[in-house]
């Protein structure tokens, strides 16, 4: 199968947006809000300084061209199902609701506990959410948060559904070439959760986007069907994450400012009503791009890059948790927007309800 970026088109700036169509939100019976949410980080700061000491690099030129000034690795015996419990545990406590009325359990990420059995299984069993159904969402990488709420969004379409927990978590440091400068700067492990359940008319999900385009710039190449894990995928250290940053870089600030737009237009909303822009924390020159491409002041776009790195399909859960611990109103509209290894993208827009 040829490997290679397949030719994008980068949006060309002052572009139009594409004709209105229908609100897709106009389709949910019943509208969808976030209740509450939590966030886990490993206590391990792992500093610039620190990785200098193994990789043929320097804060100054990490800092640059990341902003990332540290971020967290998961300790030695824990993995992605642990991280996800804790910020499970935070978001159900938050949200005053208990394990056992939990209708499903969607986690998304890159880097499960292992390929079977499944670690939304693992995640609901070990908070006791006994008639809960596990779902995962494994291949969306980075964009896989605006995925599952989507899932979710319309798992709750149905009458018996009322609460259903999203999680995005990923142990980043477990799938990076130790020896490799290029990824091993880059990525973080956390777990961010939102609960999610049926909101007031004129709240919550009012719209989203999705878009994608394949292209092997960014994967791991070896422990699929095709190269299964073995001596031979070792050796050539393709068990672990290759990325070509420049179509990261060309695929985000092109494809992040479209579909945000396509989103606002959905939902009948300005740009400039937008407090908050929950965008994926790949790499705070990227966040910064995006913005200035969209003409809006880039404070409005809350980050956590430079403290926690790339955290993938847990980064919007990052910024998402800090915007409402720390100032979200009721009536505020949040856009979220992520774009992963496939590639995947995609946005949201909610109005939160802060009256429940």
């Amino acid at each position: 199968m040829p490997h290679g970026l397949i030719p994008t088109t980068r949006e060309i700036p002052g572009e139009k947006p594409a004709p209105r169509p229908p609100n897709p939100a106009a389709g949910l019976k019943r509208p969808v809000g976030i209740h509450s949410t939590g966030l886990y980080v490993p206590p391990r700061v792992v500093t610039n300084e620190e990785l200098t000491r193994t990789l043929d690099t320097s804060d100054a030129w990490i800092t640059s061209r990341t902003g990332i000034r540290e971020r967290r690795f998961l300790e030695p015996g824990m993995a992605t199902s642990d991280m996800s419990i804790e910020a499970a545990r935070q978001a159900l406590s938050r949200g005053g609701v208990a394990p056992a009325e939990l209708d499903a359990v969607v986690l998304t990420t890159f880097t499960p506990d292992q390929p079977l059995p499944s670690t939304a299984l693992m995640v609901k069993q070990a908070l006791g959410a006994h008639r809960a159904i596990p779902l995962d969402l494994t291949q969306a990488a980075c964009s896989g948060g605006i995925y599952a709420l989507l899932v979710a969004a319309h798992l709750l379409q149905n009458d018996s559904y009322s609460r259903i927990l999203v999680i995005g978590a990923d142990a980043g440091s477990r799938a990076t070439d130790p020896q490799d400068r290029g990824t091993r700067v880059f990525l973080g492990d956390a777990a961010g959760a939102v609960l999610l359940g049926p909101g007031a008319p004129g709240f919550g999900l009012l719209s989203w986007d999705t878009g994608d385009e394949l292209s092997y710039d960014v994967e791991i190449p070896a422990g699929g069907s095709r190269r299964p894990a073995g001596q031979e995928a070792a050796g050539g250290r393709d068990q672990y994450l290759k990325m070509l940053g420049k179509s990261v870089w060309n695929m985000a600030t092109g494809r992040l400012p479209h579909s945000i737009r396509q989103t606002a237009l959905r939902a009948g909303v300005e740009l400039d009503e937008v407090r908050y822009f929950l965008l994926h924390q790949a790499n705070l020159n990227i966040i910064n791009e995006a913005m200035q491409s969209l003409g809006v002041p880039a404070e409005r776009a809350p980050t956590t890059v430079g403290r926690f790195g790339n955290t993938a399909a847990a980064s919007m859960f990052t910024v998402l948790h800090e915007a409402m611990a720390g100032g979200v109103r009721h009536g505020d509209l949040l856009m979220m927007s992520g774009i992963g290894a496939g590639f995947l993208w995609g946005s949201a827009c909610f109005r939160y309800d802060g009256r429940g």
